[in-house]
């Protein structure tokens, strides 16, 4: 596994796709991941919360294979045992999963662990903890995560731009009529999660979106 070693590279690749099937105009995560792999994406997660584990296990199996020989990163949402056991690049948690140096332990050195933050406080003790990189936001409003906190605005993620030095990815609420500014304040990395998925041609929305970044 290779990652780590082009790790900068990966987080300078602009967009960062993430699955979201409900969101997806009917059409299923294989399909979707296929769509963004051709328009470019260099980094996908998967995140599905409703699915059964062998549906989950099944799917995740598939962009294993779609992924590598694509070169693109496969980060698993949450769900360890998942990540390890279809051999994904990384696994992405939230601030109420286990602790990232738990986690280290179990997918060892080598896999990407990532860690959304909200604050100032929480990107320091992300850094303290060892994790390859870090979700800011929600920098908008988003109704795609059920549990998710209040917008933390463009503030933070001006704040993680100037002070922390992790690899980081920008998320929550961005569209393609607002990721000028979230681009402009310095995110070289950027999720968006229904604008992608729910797009009814994926690839010219993933070339609308770096035409916005471009012009940042």
């Amino acid at each position: 596994m290779t990652v780590k070693r082009g790790l900068t590279e990966f987080f300078n690749s602009g967009i960062y796709g993430i699955t979201a099937e409900e969101y997806s105009r009917g059409r299923d995560n294989i399909q979707v991941v296929r769509q963004m792999i051709a328009a470019g994406i260099k980094i996908i997660q998967y995140r599905e919360k409703e699915k059964k584990a062998r549906e989950k296990y099944e799917e995740c199996t598939v962009i294993r294979e779609l992924t590598r020989p694509a070169g693109v990163t496969f980060i698993v949402n949450d769900d360890i045992d998942l990540a390890l056991l279809v051999d994904a690049d990384g696994v992405h948690i939230g601030q109420d999963d286990l602790p990232p140096e738990k986690v280290r332990r179990l997918v060892g050195e080598e896999r990407l662990i990532g860690l959304s933050t909200h604050s100032p406080d929480q990107a320091r003790a992300a850094l303290a903890a060892g994790v390859d990189y870090i979700g800011v936001g929600p920098i908008f409003a988003t109704r795609t995560k059920k549990d998710v906190c209040d917008p933390v605005g463009l503030e933070y993620l001006e704040y993680v731009v100037k002070q922390v030095n992790l690899p980081f990815v920008a998320i929550g609420g961005i569209k393609e009529h607002n990721i000028r500014q979230v681009a402009a304040r310095g995110a070289l990395c950027i999720a968006l999660v229904t604008e992608i998925v729910g797009a009814a041609d994926i690839g010219a929305k993933v070339a609308a979106l770096r035409q916005e970044m471009a012009k940042a």
